[in-house]
C-alpha cells in the first residue's frame, strides 16, 4: 500500500492515479492506517437506484441478491454497483482511530457514514438479513473511512435505522432548502420515496404558504403517506419516463404555467426530460437521482431549447445531516411515516 493519502488514493489498486470512487478495484484490507478510521459495520443502506437494479437483476430473490452484493464487494473492494455506479452508506461502531487523526470520536461511538459506499473500502464477512422494503442490509463486516470521509454520530433521540435511512439522502432536502424560495412552485418527481418525502416537506417550508408543491408518483398506493404529510397542493399519478405526459399533467393543474424548481429523486433511468420540460427557462432542475444521465439531460435540454439551470445532486451540502434530522424532530407525521417504513 502506498503512503497514506487524505483522499484515500493509497488504497486504489486499479487504475492507478484516480480517486477511490472512480477506481475499479480498491484495497479493502482492514488494517487501520494512521489517517483512517476503522468501523465495525452493522447495516448498509444501499442507494435506491442500485438496490432497485440489484432486485431486478436477481428476480427479487434474496439469495441471489445476497450473492450479487457479495460478488461486487469481493471483486471491487467496495460496494459500487457496476450498472448504476452508485453505492449507499453504512452505520457501525468505531473500532480504531488512526494516530494522525484529531476527531471528535471515541472507540465504540456509533456513527453513520456520509460518504458513498462507492468509494469506501468494505469487507463483508456475512450478510445477516436483507430488508427489501427499506433498501437496507444487515451485515457482519468492517469499513474504512478516509481522512476526508465525513460522518455523523448517531443521536440519542432518534433510532439508528431511521437515521441511516434519512442520512443516505440528506443532500436532497438540504439542497431543496437552498434552491426553493418563498412563493416558488416546486415539482417533485418521485415524491413518495425517502428523499421525495423529505424534499416535499422542506419544499413546503421554503416555498411558504403562498408557494405551491406538486408531487408526481407512479403508484396510487404511494398517495396516502403524502396526503397524510399534508405538504402537497397537488399529487399527480404518472410515469416519469413519459415526458410529454408529465409536462401536460403539470401544466393542466398549474394554470398552464411551468414550475420554478423541479427536484428529481426517482430511482429509474430516462426521466431527464420529464424534469426539464415542465420547468421554466429561468428555473432550476435538481437531479438528485443516481439514475440520471448527464448526456440525456444536456442534449435533451438542447433539443427542446430549454435554458433551465441543471444541477447534479451532490450528496454533500454543509450541515445537511443536521438539517435532515431536525425535520423528524419538527414533524411527528414525517417521523411516524419513516418509522413505519424503515424501522422494523
Amino acid at each position: 500500500m502506498d503512503k497514506p493519502s487524505r483522499f484515500g488514493t493509497h488504497r486504489v489498486i486499479s487504475p492507478k492515479g484516480v480517486l477511490p470512487q472512480a477506481a475499479d478495484i480498491i484495497d479493502n484490507t482492514m488494517n487501520c492506517q494512521k489517517n483512517e478510521i476503522l468501523v465495525d459495520v452493522t447495516t448498509l443502506n444501499i442507494d435506491s437506484a442500485s438496490f432497485t437494479q440489484i432486485k431486478a437483476a436477481s428476480q427479487n430473490d434474496a439469495k441471489q441478491m445476497e450473492a450479487m452484493i457479495l460478488k461486487i464487494v469481493s471483486e471491487k473492494g467496495k460496494l459500487q454497483n457496476p450498472v448504476t455506479g452508485s453505492g449507499g452508506m453504512f452505520i457501525g461502531k468505531v473500532k480504531e482511530i488512526g494516530s494522525d487523526l484529531e476527531v471528535d470520536l471515541e472507540k465504540n461511538d456509533e456513527i453513520a457514514s456520509l460518504v458513498s459506499l462507492s468509494l469506501t473500502p468494505l469487507k463483508i464477512d456475512r450478510i445477516v438479513a436483507i430488508h427489501k422494503e427499506s433498501d437496507q442490509v444487515d451485515i457482519i463486516g468492517q469499513a474504512i473511512l478516509f481522512e476526508t470521509g465525513i460522518y455523523a454520530k448517531i443521536p440519542n433521540d432518534l433510532p439508528p435505522r431511521l437515521v441511516l435511512s434519512a442520512l443516505d439522502v440528506a443532500g436532497a432536502p438540504a439542497q431543496t432548502a437552498k434552491l426553493v424560495k418563498p412563493n416558488d412552485t416546486v415539482l417533485i418527481i418521485g415524491a413518495a420515496g425517502k428523499s421525495g418525502l423529505l424534499c416535499a416537506y422542506q419544499a413546503r417550508k421554503s416555498a411558504t404558504i403562498n408557494g405551491k408543491v406538486i408531487a408526481l408518483i407512479n403508484d396510487p398506493k404511494q398517495k396516502p403517506d403524502l396526503e397524510r404529510l399534508g405538504v402537497c397542493d397537488h399529487i399527480l399519478l404518472g410515469d416519469a419516463q413519459k415526458p410529454t405526459e408529465v409536462y401536460e399533467k403539470v401544466l393542466a393543474i398549474n394554470d398552464n404555467q411551468k414550475v420554478d424548481v423541479t427536484i428529481n429523486v426517482v430511482n429509474v433511468p430516462n426521466t431527464e426530460l420529464s424534469s426539464i420540460m415542465p420547468t421554466k427557462d429561468e428555473g432550476t432542475v435538481y437531479f438528485f437521482s443516481m439514475a440520471t444521465s448527464f448526456t440525456k439531460a444536456a442534449l435533451g435540454a438542447e433539443g427542446i431549447a430549454s435554458e433551465a439551470k441543471m444541477l447534479i445532486g451532490n450528496g454533500y451540502t454543509k450541515n445537511h445531516a443536521e438539517l435532515t434530522l431536525d425535520l423528524f424532530r419538527e414533524s411527528k407525521t414525517l417521523y411516524e411515516i419513516f418509522m413505519k417504513r424503515y424501522v422494523k
